[in-house]
């Protein structure tokens, strides 16, 4: 298997919005969630994924609350906004767009 790729920062917030779709988690969790869904092709940086968590909450698009984690250690919970869930909508929009013009650019002989 190959090395995990880290994650672009440009796609960043939409692998967090999305993974926040399904609960609430903190973020290492987040993290490892990316990682597993993405079969270990995608690998999120702590020194990326905490300043993307800390952005998307002054957005307003995600909040935290402080909890234990299942390790039982206090951590800080991280969920979707109303707002969020409507970024994630604008995210996966402009991201298949996206995709599909590079697929056209590579796919061109």
């Amino acid at each position: 298997m190959s090395e995990p790729s880290d994650v672009l920062r440009g796609t960043l917030d939409l692998l967090i919005l999305q993974t926040l779709v399904l609960e609430p988690n903190h973020g290492w969790a987040i993290a490892q969630r990316i990682q597993q869904v993405s079969r270990d092709h995608l690998k999120v940086q702590q020194g990326s994924l905490y300043p993307a968590l800390h952005r998307l909450e002054h957005q307003g698009w995600i909040r935290s609350k402080w909890g234990r984690s299942d390790e039982k250690r206090q951590a800080k919970f991280y969920s979707l906004t109303r707002a969020g869930r409507k970024q994630l909508e604008t995210e996966t929009s402009k991201w298949q767009r996206l995709s599909t013009g590079v697929n056209l650019v590579l796919a061109n002989e």
